[in-house]
């Protein structure tokens, strides 16, 4: 038991636990994201799924009876118990060796690879780190590491995390306006039921966010889509990301990037000037 009354212990008896599944990478998705990011054109049978996109596959369906008040699954599964209420996807890091093709059976084996206690501003965080492989033919497509931190509830509403700005310009800036169809169909494609991306009042209420939160996921998405447009063709062979301030929906926001031999940086930009998500690519 840590000072911050965390039985790291008990925690750390989930590091090591192991997910296998298998599925084909069916076209719908693809194409049903395609439409979401106004993409004229959508990948079909025998195409190399654009990156993050296989992030629309391999998604846990429990039961309704097992869903929490957030609308995440409750906890104790393949994740930790960890005792802390509020979940959020921090940050990620991606290679890829070859591209996933859509049609094609794939594999995606997933294991806790650590668990750690700190103490933020607001009281204690843990941080639980998340491996998934995911191959198809026997062969390694891709390895991707997911950072998950919890922290608890607010009991009423606070400022925003502290700002880093951002760039004064980018070669690359496309402007959004995220509006709660956008976020609900990106809920409902990634099967993420956490209620602050599609409730309203729940956001508001219980979470104390000031309007609807566009998804990490979502936004990292939409970085790689602006890459992807600036460079069709590239073959992206790494990803990283790291969510430094939440995103709200009806609020301006600026994705935007920055090429040098081979690699992009990427950031989104809110109203206020400040990086809300800062990524960085390598591209072939």
């Amino acid at each position: 038991m840590t000072d911050t009354g965390i039985d790291l212990d008990h925690l750390r008896g989930w590091v090591g636990r192991e997910q296998d599944a298998e599925q084909p990478l069916e076209a719908f998705p693809a194409s049903a994201l395609a439409g979401l990011l106004d993409r004229p054109a959508a990948p079909d049978e025998g195409d190399a799924l654009p990156l993050p996109w296989h992030w629309l596959y391999f998604h846990d369906t429990p039961m309704r009876s097992q869903i929490g008040a957030d609308g995440h699954p409750q906890r104790g599964g393949f994740l930790p118990p960890v005792p802390l209420p509020r979940r959020m996807w921090a940050a990620g890091r991606m290679q890829v060796f070859e591209p996933l093709v859509i049609g094609r059976r794939a594999r995606k084996v997933s294991r806790v690879r650590r668990i750690d206690v700190k103490d933020g501003k607001t009281g204690p965080l843990v941080f639980v780190g998340v491996e998934h492989v995911l191959s198809q033919d026997g062969r390694t497509c891709m390895v991707e590491e997911q950072d998950i931190v919890y922290r608890d509830a607010p009991s009423a509403p606070g400022p925003l995390p502290p700002g880093e700005a951002a760039p004064a310009q980018g070669a690359w800036r496309r402007e959004l306006v995220a509006d709660p169809a956008l976020l609900f169909r990106f809920s409902a494609l990634t099967y993420n039921g956490h209620r602050i991306h599609y409730d309203r009042d729940y956001a508001k209420r219980v979470e104390f966010y000031p309007a609807l939160v566009v998804h990490g996921p979502l936004l990292a998405t939409l970085l790689l889509d602006l890459l992807q447009q600036q460079r069709p063709g590239a073959a992206i062979t790494a990803f990283e990301f790291r969510a430094l301030r939440p995103a709200f929906d009806g609020v301006p926001l600026a994705l935007c990037g920055e090429p040098a031999d081979g690699r992009a940086a990427l950031w989104t930009s809110d109203d206020d000037g400040f990086i809300g998500m800062k990524a960085q690519a390598a591209f072939a």
